[in-house]
């Protein structure tokens, strides 16, 4: 396998700006090495509990976001030039979700994620998402930083 020669990329939105510049970054790869890109948006269900009690409605609203946000990302891909690309609503910890579940559920071979995203407690905490990714995966990973596609 050639350094960029990845098969499988998976990268990971919330909507937040540094998603969309992991997005920009997961285009371009899939790009050069002919990949399939799945687009994955977790909805963290971990307080679900706690304010499914006071809002009902929250799960229909989380999903219909993730599915437009997803849409939305995937006819920017096929814009591109992307021919394959794959979408997936997980649910749970984003932590687990990515690299454990869904890297392995679809055989991904390159993580792609922004180093922060809507969640301000997790970008405080040491605990990050993309941290977590980082440590728990076992495929490559790049963590965005930057607005370039390049």
């Amino acid at each position: 396998m050639n350094s960029i020669d990845y098969k499988n990329i998976l990268v990971a939105v919330d909507g937040s700006e540094e998603a969309e510049w992991a997005l920009k970054k997961a285009i371009y790869l899939a790009k050069l090495s002919d990949a399939t890109l799945v687009l994955t948006h977790i909805v963290d269900t971990r307080n679900f509990p706690t304010i499914e009690a006071y809002d009902m409605t929250l799960r229909e609203r989380s999903d219909a976001f993730a599915n437009e946000l997803l849409e939305k990302y995937k006819m920017e891909a096929v814009a591109s030039g992307i021919v394959h690309v794959q979408t997936e609503v997980a649910y749970g910890s984003p932590k687990v979700q990515i690299p454990k579940d869904l890297a392995k559920k679809h055989s991904i071979d390159l993580i792609v994620c922004g180093a922060t995203g809507l969640n301000a407690v997790e970008r405080f905490l040491i605990g990050s998402v993309s941290e977590g990714i980082v440590r728990h995966s076992s495929c490559d990973v790049i963590v965005v930083r930057t607005n370039t596609d390049k």
